[in-house]
């Protein structure tokens, strides 16, 4: 697959080049099914995720990128899929399903879109609703919005959030708000911590 392929022969490129600097890199390893959510500052996000992850990432993304023959030819063979944002999608919500029932890697941005602030964005509820429904542990990622200026991404990487606890403690009503307000917490949580070590 092409998205290999360039990790073979552009990663160890890449990785020279930005040079990340990469707390909890060990949660990056995970086993089995998995989601990655993170903050979106940068078009360069999934591509700093992607080099950093042993294994490969899924990305749901923007479906105006795929509406070219060539764009939706080189997006998909990278294992990405299209999103409508302005609509309820099924056929990505069976996609991302589908990407964690065969035990791989789904990654998303659950705040929807690029944040031009420093602050996170609201969290979209879909990211619950995967977690939930494919019971995939949740790796939280925060990407230091500075390290996008200074061309060095610097990324903290959580442990693994098990969603089933979360809901064990949760009425039926308010399940998807809550595990929305976690996962959007524990983002960021990252970016508090890293804050603090990136400016020390």
């Amino acid at each position: 697959m092409l998205y290999m392929l360039l990790k073979i022969l552009l990663g160890p490129l890449l990785l020279l080049i930005l040079r990340p600097i990469v707390y909890g890199k060990q949660n990056l390893r995970v086993k089995g099914k998995a989601i990655f959510i993170c903050n979106h500052r940068s078009m360069w996000d999934p591509v700093i995720i992607a080099i950093c992850t042993p294994r490969m990432v899924h990305f749901m993304a923007k479906k105006e990128i795929f509406e070219s023959k060539i764009g939706n030819i080189f997006f998909r063979s990278l294992g990405a899929f299209p999103v409508n944002r302005k609509n309820v999608d099924l056929m990505s919500l069976k996609n991302a399903l589908k990407v964690l029932n065969d035990g791989k890697i789904f990654g998303l941005f659950p705040e929807g879109k690029r944040e031009v602030s420093d602050s996170l964005d609201e969290f979209e509820k879909g990211t619950a609703f995967f977690a939930i429904r494919s019971g995939a542990p949740v790796i939280p990622i925060y990407i230091h919005p500075d390290s996008q200026r200074r061309l060095r991404p610097v990324i903290m990487v959580g442990k693994a959030i098990d969603v089933s606890e979360i809901a064990a403690n949760a009425q039926k009503s308010t399940l998807i708000d809550v595990v929305t307000d976690e996962l959007a917490d524990a983002v960021a949580a990252l970016g508090t911590e890293l804050e603090e070590i990136y400016c020390n």
